[in-house]
C-alpha cells in the first residue's frame, strides 16, 4: 500500500536551513514524480518542486536557486534542502506522489499525499 512520510521539519531562523524528506513506501521512485506542496493556512497549497522517475526537477520561481530536491533510490526517499530560508517559507510542507509519472507541479496530478510536517521560519 502506498504511503507518504514526511519528516524534518521544524523552526530556522531567517537566512538559515532545514531539509524535509519523504520516505515513500509502496512504490518505485523510478516510475513516478513525487512532488513538495506547502500550504499556509487560509491560501491555496503551492507546488514547490518535483522530481521525475527519470530525474527530472522542476522549481518554483520563489524557491529557484534556494531550494535542492533529491532521492535516494536505495531508501526510496525524496528530500528537499531548503537553504536561505525566508519567513514566507513559513507553511506546512507535505509531499505527494504521481503515479502518472507527470513530472508537474500542478496538484491535481497527484493523488497520494503525505500527514505534512510544519516548517517555520521566524527569528
Amino acid at each position: 500500500q502506498l504511503q507518504l512520510v514526511e519528516s524534518g521539519g521544524g523552526l530556522v531562523q531567517p537566512g538559515g536551513s532545514l531539509i524535509v524528506s519523504c520516505v515513500a513506501s509502496g512504490l518505485r521512485l523510478y516510475y513516478s514524480t513525487i512532488g513538495w506542496f506547502r500550504q499556509v493556512p487560509g491560501k491555496e497549497r503551492e507546488g514547490v518542486s518535483c522530481i521525475s522517475g527519470g530525474g527530472i526537477t522542476k522549481y518554483a520561481g520563489s524557491v529557484k536557486g534556494r531550494f535542492t530536491i533529491s532521492r535516494d533510490i536505495a531508501k526510496n526517499t525524496v528530500s528537499l534542502q531548503m537553504n536561505n530560508l525566508k519567513p514566507e517559507d513559513t507553511a506546512i510542507y507535505y509531499c505527494a506522489a504521481d503515479p502518472a509519472n507527470s513530472a508537474t507541479l500542478e496538484e491535481w496530478a497527484y493523488d497520494r499525499w503525505g500527514q505534512g510536517t510544519q516548517v517555520t521560519v521566524s527569528s
